[in-house]
């Protein structure tokens, strides 16, 4: 740790650079856990170096993601639990690039705070590394912006960056889909990182109580529920992506059912997905009955229990469905591709 930085000025105008050094050292045990062979820098230099291994591959394609864990960090601020969002950054973004049959290679943070508590940033990067192990991708950089006077002393936002790899051959082309093609549906952990701000308006969570057990929730807390990390879903799919055509891929996120998923369908075929086969999670049925949504909303806004949709042969659902679940996810058929140009209906 550089015990020779130190500004007396910038600490009375509220950051302390030595917060910064002790907050990175605190994080270096959890950024080990995310090591992989390519990597090739520690910690704390002023770029992350990671050697790509093209192996095999024909024509790498690089494939990028971007993006923040949104208004959920409310619920950690509330709740004081700061370990768990890094996972909903990570997922936020290597969710994305699996979509185009991409392997995410490595990642980057970006937390930005009214005050550094290096045991508050170690905590939100023991997250982050979390995710990191669970994607397969290696937390190689990042950044910490102590911004007094911009963020309150006891919030910060957090965001991130991640690239991944895909034989130019092997990226999904929805071209492929026909009709009879079957939609695959993989489990939510719960809400995920969308839809916030209308949860937050629902339970009015500034006032709420987050922590009594709730019948409906199985006798969970509000706040643990909603607090709940975004399942990273790239193992499992990198896994089926080996064995069957996958034709298509939807992260269900912001917009629900209705916006993400024709973004895997192509002009002149629709997803037909069958409401009742859905298993909506109870914290879905409470939102709409607390905050009296109709369903066509709730759709429209959250992932109401499935994560990501898969589409493949209809021959090959059996085969999809076996290496899924050998892979750890309960994942079930929710509908078909048919022809149409709503791209979706919802029966």
């Amino acid at each position: 740790m550089n015990t020779q930085s130190r500004s007396d000025a910038y600490a009375a105008a509220g950051v302390d650079i030595t917060a910064g050094y002790r907050a990175v050292e605190l994080m270096k045990q959890h950024i080990a856990r995310t090591v992989t062979p390519g990597v090739c820098s520690d910690v704390g230099g002023f770029g992350g170096l990671f050697e790509l291994d093209v192996t095999g591959m024909k024509r790498p394609v690089l494939v990028s993601g971007t993006d923040g864990v949104g208004t959920k960090l409310r619920l950690a601020f509330l709740m004081d639990r700061h370990d768990t969002v890094g996972v909903d950054c990570v997922a936020m973004c290597v969710n994305d690039i699996v979509c185009c049959g991409a392997k995410p290679l490595f990642f980057l943070d970006y937390i930005a705070c009214g005050k550094n508590v290096p045991e508050r940033i170690a905590d939100i990067v023991k997250g982050v590394s979390d995710g990191c192990v669970q994607a397969g991708a290696a937390l190689i950089g990042g950044e910490t912006a102590e911004m007094p006077g911009f963020y309150p002393e006891d919030e910060y936002d957090l965001a991130g960056y991640s690239t991944g790899v895909v034989d130019k051959e092997n990226i999904i082309d929805n071209k492929t889909m026909r009709p009879g093609d079957a939609v695959i549906a993989l489990p939510s952990s719960g809400v995920h990182s969308n839809g916030f701000s209308l949860v937050r308006k629902v339970f009015d969570v500034e006032r709420a109580d987050l922590t009594s057990p709730v019948e409906a929730l199985g006798g969970k807390g509000l706040g643990e529920t909603l607090l709940t990390p975004t399942k990273i879903y790239v193992k499992p799919v990198l896994a089926l992506l080996e064995t069957v055509a996958v034709r298509g891929i939807s992260h269900i996120t912001g917009g629900g059912f209705y916006e993400n998923i024709p973004r895997s369908i192509p002009e002149g075929l629709c997803a037909r997905i069958d409401r009742s086969a859905v298993r909506v999670l109870p914290i879905f049925d409470l939102i709409a009955k607390t905050g009296h949504i109709s369903e066509r909303d709730m759709f429209n806004t959250f992932n109401m229990g499935v994560g990501m949709s898969v589409v493949v042969p209809a021959d090959q659902k059996e085969e999809a469905l076996a290496v899924l679940k050998a892979n750890g996810e309960d994942a079930y058929v929710i509908g078909e591709i048919v022809e149409g140009e709503n791209k979706i209906e919802l029966i």
